[in-house]
């Protein structure tokens, strides 16, 4: 039987949309059926073994999107394996450190049971619009800080894990 997996996100500026495509595109390369979606179109995740969630940082949140995400599909997440990521420090930090999950993210991790949380350098450039966004990059704090060979190896581990519950049942 092949394993289905869904690579939901909630992204602000695109970034974390990145991130999710290159995450499902490893699972894929390692033999498993993964699909990349926004979190506010996936309605059902009933086909899905399971399920990795993922939601841009800002303001030292998750997003709006990924939380409603895991209210509306609570139930059946708890019924499968989940990984969780989030992705925001517009610094080198998520490459140097593990980075805990912001509260929110804690918080819904709690709720569903969640094997993992790991946290990924993010992206603002030039355009961005906002406020907020605005100011960081009016502090010159901008920039591209996502490492995609973490992004890859931390893939390709979770499709390890995948493969073994798999194996296993």
């Amino acid at each position: 039987m092949t394993q289905r997996v869904m690579v939901a996100y909630a992204t602000k500026y695109g970034s974390t949309a990145e991130i999710a495509e290159v995450v499902a595109a490893t699972l894929r390369n390692e033999g498993i059926d993964a699909e990349a979606a926004p979190a506010s179109k996936v309605t059902d995740i009933g086909p899905y073994s399971a399920v990795i969630l993922g939601s841009a940082l800002y303001m030292g949140r998750w997003l709006r999107d990924a939380r409603r995400f895991v209210r509306r599909h609570q139930r059946a997440l708890r019924e499968r394996a989940v990984w969780v990521f989030s992705s925001g420090p517009l610094d080198p930090s998520a490459s140097e450190r593990d980075i805990g999950p912001v509260p929110s993210a804690g918080r819904a991790m709690c709720r569903i049971h969640a094997r993992e949380h790991v946290t990924f350098g993010g992206r603002l450039e030039a355009g961005a619009k906002g406020r907020v966004a605005r100011m960081i990059l009016e502090e010159d704090r901008g920039g591209d800080f996502r490492d995609f060979d973490a992004i890859t190896t931390w893939a390709t581990a979770t499709a390890a894990e995948i493969k073994a519950l798999r194996e296993g049942s």
